[in-house]
């Protein structure tokens, strides 16, 4: 019973922290395989995060080619208690482009505009601009020291959680 009341309070507050954030950071793979690093305005989709990403950013070619990347989505550094453990969540996702006609392309952009402006509208109109469902694969949840919790499963709070006892430990000096 303790389980599941930590991990319905931890569903919340992974599901109220990515709420408060509207950018995300993105990793995703180039064709010559090297890492690359960017940030993305994002909505909340059904279990998934909708990013719309220009072709001319190197993210969209990446995730078109390769679609596994990884997300994190972290507060600020102005308003955090603790630099060294900034409250965050990562995701390993599965990007899915998503045609102007597809089934997700209206919700999508719905989503994008409610969150950011008639913008969106406006930018979902250019050929070069890509919609990806991001597709959580499993994360992790990170709010202080000794307070990191593993999302398993594919949903945005995780279909479980787990506490991350095993961490921190002295080093043992010669």
């Amino acid at each position: 019973m303790r389980e599941s009341i930590v991990q319905k309070r931890i569903n919340e507050e992974v599901i109220n922290f990515i709420s408060s954030r509207k950018s995300l950071m993105l990793s995703t793979l180039t064709m010559e395989g090297t890492p690359y690093a960017s940030y993305a305005p994002f909505a909340i989709g059904e279990e998934c995060l909708y990013v719309l990403i220009s072709e001319i950013a190197l993210h969209a070619v990446n995730l078109q080619h390769f679609p596994e990347a990884s997300v994190l989505i972290i507060e600020d550094e102005d308003s955090a208690g603790e630099l060294f453990a900034r409250i965050r969540v990562n995701y390993s996702v599965q990007a899915k482009h998503i045609e102007p006609d597809g089934k997700h392309w209206a919700e999508g952009i719905a989503r994008l505009a409610d969150r950011h402006g008639e913008r969106i509208n406006h930018l979902s109109q250019l050929a070069d601009f890509k919609l990806f469902r991001l597709i959580p694969q499993g994360g992790r949840y990170v709010k202080g020291f000794g307070r990191a919790f593993s999302l398993a499963g594919k949903t945005l709070a995780g279909e479980t959680v787990d506490h991350l006892r095993d961490g921190h430990q002295k080093r043992d000096v010669a």
